[in-house]
């Protein structure tokens, strides 16, 4: 078995269960902004299928101009980094213990996620000094399911693909993943559950109760 040496998390989904707070702070936004549109549970699973905020307005509403996608994708954000702030995101169970142990035993942290980077460090916090190095979706052209942010991720880790595993909670993650080699271990999100992880080494209801080492066993 090829040693692990970083563990490479995404973020809505995998760190913390996200989704439903976006899915309010994008209803919210469009109410501010006017707009009749409103995203319920089946809607927004359907649009989760495509990755990045901004996308999934012009899913939704194609012919929306760009400077509306921008404005009311950046009050969502507002919207939603409040939310972080006062306590109604939490990490997902066994997350922390796992980042603490693998900090412990020296492993290399690292974010791949093509969210917005002002989502991610306020989910975050004074954890962000954990992660080696954060990727989002500022730094990349394409999002999920290609792999560039995974390439980056790895570039900037200066390791191969065999020495990392990947935390993932989608299908797109996990097409993204793979296509560079990487392994991956799914832990299925409110809004994922269901989805094709037949590429992924493990699938898990979450981490509570999953050391580390039974963690980097499931790569195989």
């Amino acid at each position: 078995m090829t040693k692990v040496a970083a563990l490479i998390f995404d973020v809505d989904g995998t760190l913390a269960e996200t989704e439903e707070a976006h899915r309010y702070a994008f209803n919210r936004a469009f109410s501010e902004a006017g707009l009749s549109w409103t995203w319920n549970q089946p809607l927004y699973r359907q649009l989760l299928k495509v990755s990045g905020g901004k996308e999934r307005i012009l899913a939704f509403a194609p012919d929306a101009s760009p400077e509306l996608v921008a404005a009311l994708h950046n009050r969502k954000n507002q919207i939603y980094t409040k939310m972080v702030a006062s306590g109604q995101v939490s990490f997902r169970p066994g997350v922390e213990s796992l980042i603490s142990s693998a900090r412990a035993q020296g492993l290399k942290l690292a974010i791949a996620t093509t969210a917005a980077r002002v989502n991610v460090e306020a989910l975050l916090g004074a954890r962000k000094a954990f992660f080696h190095t954060i990727a989002c979706a500022e730094d990349v052209r394409k999002k999920k399911p290609d792999p560039e942010v995974y390439a980056l991720v790895l570039k900037r880790l200066d390791l191969p693909a065999d020495m990392c595993l990947v935390l993932e909670d989608s299908a797109n993650g996990v097409t993204a993943a793979t296509a560079l080699g990487l392994k991956v271990v799914v832990t299925p999100s409110l809004y994922t559950k269901g989805q094709d992880f037949k590429a992924a080494a493990a699938v898990l209801p979450d981490f509570g109760g999953i050391t580390l080492a039974r963690l980097i066993e499931l790569k195989g």
